[in-house]
């Protein structure tokens, strides 16, 4: 069973993980963008980066914020246009399976 990085993270580095979490706070609290809106740029920054786990994670947020299957589908499918197939291949099953499973 593998560890939460997060839970080490805060453990191992409880003032730089405070830090952290209340920047995503103060960004999610800017109110420039919506909790749906929000969730759905960081999965398309992720799978761009081929961060599997990340999108996985976050799109069960997406969806208790109200984002769509399809909303999931076409966020991944727009990084064709950053970074050619790599989030399509690495991303977009498991991301569609996290939300068939949230």
């Amino acid at each position: 069973m593998s560890k939460n990085p997060f839970e080490v993270f805060q453990k191992e580095a409880p003032q730089v993980s405070k830090a952290f979490f209340d920047m995503y706070g103060a960004i999610s609290a800017a109110g420039g963008l919506d909790a749906k809106t929000l969730q759905l740029i960081y999965i398309g920054i992720k799978a761009s980066q081929g961060q599997v786990g990340s999108v996985a994670a976050h799109v069960p947020m997406a969806k208790k914020e109200g984002a769509t299957r399809e909303e999931i589908r076409d966020t991944i499918l727009i990084t064709l246009m950053t970074c050619g197939v790599d989030g399509i291949a690495s991303c977009l099953i498991p991301a569609l399976e996290a939300y068939d499973n949230a």
